[in-house]
């Protein structure tokens, strides 16, 4: 049996990082949260422009994302900071988070009741402190890795990486789903042109149809702002990175997802509840489908990038991959695996992706990423409709 080492929560689910989050549920609240987790070593912190002046779908996926990284089981404790006038309220977030993880200490800083941002930034640090004394005493213990839930993206890509990067991360996907896991597939944009052959993988009838529409919705979504994709490539980077169209990209994109059954097709950001191959509806960018997996319950993304980008979340570890090794000396402070050994004849795809899964299951024991090394804390949530 293939183990990593983990934290076992109360409820029984699994984290691979202890984290204390501070997490703001508006933009007016970002320079608190950032204040606070300046004060206490070690927290974690995200910043956003979003949480006010929003409604009905738009303000329900807002605050599905800050819960679901609050009730992430790689987070030990949560500090929430709200404004006190806003429309997704940090009171709200904060009760669902407690409601959903009874276990989880949780707390609320209301800037306008502490009666200013100094006085919340110092109650704020007083309790991210006192969670991170608690977090400090807990201690991993052997876990399968059938309970790991993958997240597997691509971006700055270039013609490598349907050849090199993705067929090996597909590689893990399959491997870790044969050993009981899930991985998420994602990137809707990325899949038009390819939409034929994750679909032909669902389990059933209602599945396939789900994928086909999914796709199908979200290039109807870019007819409607003027922008038809098929043919095109909308990226300038992708384009001098050699791939001349959306179905080039897709083509290699899906690759990611190796070549087991598709299980279920989620929402953003909703949580992922079957094991196996998940498709879950995000758009291209970057950070947006990254958020998305993390707040569905991602614990660990595997990101392969042929142009180079140096993303990463702030609770989940992001795995780079470089697609060719001309990247992976030229940006070396961002790559963690290099698969251009495939291009160069050095490696196998299979060689490759066993060892992006020896790299997984030892970032999920504890190593440090280089996106982790580097601080990032990259977040952004995905919008439906114009601010009100």
């Amino acid at each position: 049996m293939m183990n990593f080492m983990g934290y076992r929560r109360p409820d029984g689910t699994v984290g691979i990082r202890n984290h204390v989050l501070v997490l703001p549920t508006v933009n007016c609240a970002n320079q608190v949260a950032r204040g606070i987790a300046a004060n206490v070593r070690g927290t974690v912190w995200v910043e956003h422009q979003h949480g006010c002046s929003q409604l009905g779908a738009d303000a329900e996926q807002t605050a599905r994302a800050f819960i679901g990284h609050g009730i992430h089981p790689n987070v030990y404790g949560v500090v929430v900071v709200g404004l006190g006038c806003e429309v997704i309220r940090a009171q709200d977030i904060a009760a669902e988070i407690k409601k959903q993880c009874p276990y989880k200490p949780v707390h609320t800083i209301i800037i306008q009741d502490e009666g200013g941002s100094n006085k919340s930034i110092q109650a704020g640090a007083v309790a991210a402190q006192n969670m991170m004394i608690e977090a400090s005493m807990l201690k991993r213990e052997p876990i399968a890795a059938a309970e790991l839930i993958l997240g597997t993206e691509c971006g700055g890509s270039d013609a490598c990486s349907g050849l090199s990067g993705n067929p090996a991360l597909g590689a893990v996907s399959d491997m870790l789903i044969d050993a009981g896991g899930t991985a998420i597939l994602a990137e809707t944009a990325e899949l038009i042109g390819a939409e034929h052959i994750i679909a032909e993988r669902a389990v059933n009838e209602a599945v396939k149809q789900k994928c086909y529409t999914t796709i199908a919705a979200f290039e109807e979504s870019a007819k409607q702002m003027g922008v038809d994709m098929r043919g095109s490539n909308p990226t300038p980077g992708n384009i001098e990175g050699g791939l001349s169209s959306i179905e080039e990209k897709s083509l290699g994109c899906v690759y990611k997802g190796g070549t087991r059954p598709l299980q279920d097709v989620i929402g953003w950001a909703e949580k992922v509840t079957t094991k196996g191959l998940v498709f879950m509806d995000t758009p291209g960018n970057d950070i947006e489908q990254l958020t998305g997996m993390v707040a569905g319950g991602c614990h660990i993304c595997v990101f392969t990038t042929g142009r180079g980008t140096p993303t990463g979340s702030p609770i989940a570890p992001t795995i780079k991959v470089a697609t060719n090794t001309a990247l992976f000396e030229k940006m070396n402070d961002n790559m963690d695996i290099n698969a251009g050994t495939v291009i160069t004849g050095e490696e196998t795809v299979e060689q490759v992706g066993e060892r992006i899964f020896a790299e997984m299951l030892a970032v999920a024991s504890g190593k440090i990423t280089k996106a982790e090394v580097l601080g990032h804390n990259d977040f952004s949530i995905m919008r439906i409709g114009p601010s009100m």
